[in-house]
């Protein structure tokens, strides 16, 4: 019965808009950073199929549908831009800077860690790619010699951090007056994840953090060729 309940694409997708609504439920009831719906989900959805026995495999036949919206969320991502094309505009070689600075920190903060604990160059390259997007980061990993399923778990983290994080960080650096730089270090630092909670600071803020998606990744594709 499980199996038929369970075997097939559709059992994937309910429980990944079962999990979502039940994490944005609790983020409402908590008000805080910490139950990000995505974080909640997730716990969720792998308590279910653990508690229950289910296979990853049954489930990934419909989460890997899910997964194919990713591409058309991160584009649609561009009409934030659009709209702020004005800004865009006035702080063009500001963002660049911004996201260069951003990804050089990034790899030199990978490598001197993995140098430091010893890790192995399959390590590296795998944690390399971590604060660019899933498609970009994969794909940089897999070219290296890394490891794709520990990139993708990589990515997955620093984004949530990133969204819990930033609106406590736009408080601590006082960038509440400054959405451009808040934006752009949220961007750079978290991908698409961090730019949920960019746009709930302000749509500036938003489009700024969508634009260093592209830019950061490009800027990480560069620094991966060094390295």
């Amino acid at each position: 019965m499980k199996e038929v309940v369970c075997n097939n694409a559709l059992f994937g997708i309910v429980l990944c808009a079962a999990a979502w609504q039940a994490g944005v439920w609790v983020n409402e009831k908590l008000r805080t950073p910490l139950a990000h719906p995505l974080l909640v989900g997730i716990v969720l959805a792998v308590s279910f199929l653990a508690a229950f026995g289910i296979p990853l495999d049954w489930f990934r036949q419909g989460g890997q549908i899910i997964s194919l919206l990713l591409a058309p969320a991160t584009a649609a991502l561009g009409l934030s831009v659009w709209r702020q094309r004005a800004v865009l505009q006035k702080n063009f070689w500001p963002v660049v800077l911004g996201c260069a600075a951003g990804s050089a920190v990034n790899a030199l903060a990978v490598n001197g860690m993995c140098r430091l604990l010893a890790l192995d160059a399959a390590l590296t390259k795998s944690l390399l790619p971590r604060s660019v997007t899933t498609p970009i980061a994969v794909a940089l990993s897999e070219q290296g010699g890394g490891l794709p399923s520990v990139t993708t778990l990589c990515v997955l983290f620093t984004g949530i951090l990133g969204t819990v994080a930033a609106p406590f960080l736009v408080r601590l650096f006082r960038l509440e007056k400054e959405p451009v730089a808040a934006g752009v270090a949220i961007g750079t630092s978290s991908h698409v994840i961090g730019t949920t909670a960019a746009m709930g600071l302000g749509e500036v803020q938003g489009a700024m953090s969508s634009v260093s998606i592209g830019v950061a990744g490009l800027l990480t594709v560069a620094l991966a060729l060094v390295w």
